[in-house]
């Protein structure tokens, strides 16, 4: 039996179930990069087409390159799809998944070919992977494929056969090109044998690699897809504002873009805490009563600050949802590493924390009383009069009063009272410290975003 060890990724036989747009492209790249290939679809014109050296699809360079690797032998096509699998050491699904009612996906499409590939594996005795690369939300391979193949097959998942999930990153128009010259390669692997078989497909290729659990290969596609579209959504409220204000909004957002310090960079893209300080709240405020003033609706702009506010709010509830009185907050400064509180989301934090009665005390190394002067002292005085009662520069007596530790802050000091915090104390993280990836399977420890 050939194993992910010994086998020479070119001796890999694949079967691709669906002939769409993915599944043909991958197909027919896969082909072309020495695989031997069979293609799998219950619509019989697309076979009919492969089979014939046509691409089922219009694509850029897939006609030619469809046509290239039909005729060397390297794509066939199959009726059979039992036969498919068991005459190949692995089976990529690239099946529909529609919108269902509601919105919700579709796994019809999914749970069919499924069905298909556990009967083959039922009558097979080697080891087969099985590489989801349809898209689907989170949850759908471990709860709903996985359990059926194993049902269909009578045999255990990471045990008899593996399972991965690979999503594709392939634009329509130019999906070829991006097969080849992908920008990342994502498998999430129910076992590490099959997540390095499916990995060296890809052997060659640039881009950065990541081998992950399957419900975040899952997320992947659907982060990179809701992204796009709040780009185009953000990109168009400008050009209408933009043009309601008589400028040229190409010559706006060449501006833009040139910033790839903070603009296009990871920069504001990490989960974490709400948004504050002297600049963010006010300019989307100003901005979209601009667009107000103009009769131009700007939904997305609009709803950046009810954005922010609700998970506000998500941290207000995760306090409340403790059950427990006694609350220290780490961190009081809209930024850490500054002593500016104005429009800081924490002092918001521990103003509604007060204002339901609970037992609050604060610790922020940057902020001390003594030395808030104008803008600050008087954003104080007005939002948060208790301050001088409630700030102290003792994060060791913080730490002892409170029974939920709030951190809005990695300093080193709070940083050890987390370490060193005693048994029973619940810790609700803001910030991700550095041990959030250890901390967050604890039952005294939650992340507000992970």
């Amino acid at each position: 039996m050939r194993t992910a060890e010994t086998t020479d990724k070119r001796d890999l036989v694949l079967s691709i179930f669906g002939l769409g747009y993915v599944g043909c492209v991958s197909a027919a790249c896969f082909a072309s990069r020495g695989f031997s290939v069979i293609g799998v679809d219950v619509n019989p014109e697309k076979t009919d087409f492969l089979r014939r050296g046509l691409a089922p699809v219009v694509e850029e360079r897939i006609g030619e390159l469809t046509a290239e690797v039909v005729n060397s032998g390297q794509l066939t096509v199959s009726d059979d799809p039992v036969d498919a699998v068991k005459r190949s050491d692995m089976t990529i699904v690239c099946v529909g998944t529609p919108s269902g009612a509601g919105g919700g996906l579709s796994t019809d499409y999914l749970e069919r070919a499924t069905e298909q590939i556990g009967a083959a594996l039922a009558v097979e005795n080697r080891w087969h992977t099985v590489v989801y690369r349809s898209t689907m939300v989170p949850g759908t391979c471990e709860t709903i494929l996985i359990p059926l193949l194993e049902q269909t097959s009578g045999k255990k998942a990471g045990v008899d056969f593996g399972v991965c999930v690979n999503p594709e990153f392939l634009r329509e128009g130019t999906s070829v090109r991006d097969f080849l010259d992908p920008p990342k390669t994502v498998v999430g692997e129910t076992d590490s044998r099959s997540g390095d078989l499916v990995m060296s497909l890809y052997e060659g290729l640039p881009g950065p690699r990541f081998q992950v659990p399957v419900g975040v290969a899952e997320m992947t596609k659907y982060v990179d897809n809701s992204f796009h579209a709040l780009k185009v959504g953000f990109g168009n409220e400008i050009g209408a504002i933009c043009a309601a204000v008589g400028l040229d909004s190409h010559a706006v957002m060449d501006i833009f873009l040139a910033d790839t310090k903070l603009n296009i960079s990871p920069a504001y893209l990490r989960p974490g805490f709400a948004f504050g300080g002297s600049c963010l709240p006010k300019d989307v405020r100003a901005l979209t009563h601009t667009a107000r003033r103009h009769d131009v609706e700007v939904p997305v702009l609009a709803n950046l600050l009810s954005s922010n506010e609700t998970h506000l709010r998500r941290a207000v509830d995760l306090v409340v949802a403790s059950g427990r009185r006694k609350v220290g907050i780490f961190g009081l400064s809209f930024k850490p590493g500054t002593d500016d509180l104005r429009e800081s989301p924490l002092v918001e934090l521990a103003e509604r924390l007060i204002g339901k009665g609970f037992d609050l005390q604060i610790f922020d190394s940057h902020v001390a009383l003594s030395r808030l002067m104008g803008a600050n002292r008087a954003f104080i005085d007005e939002r948060l009069p208790h301050i001088g009662e409630l700030l102290t520069d003792d994060v060791a007596a913080v730490a002892a009063h409170s029974e939920v530790l709030v951190i809005g802050s990695k300093d080193q000091a709070v940083l050890d009272v987390i370490e060193k915090r005693s048994e029973g104390k619940l810790v609700i993280d803001l910030v991700r410290v550095p041990d959030a990836e250890t901390l967050r399977d604890r039952d005294d420890y939650t992340g507000i975003g992970w």
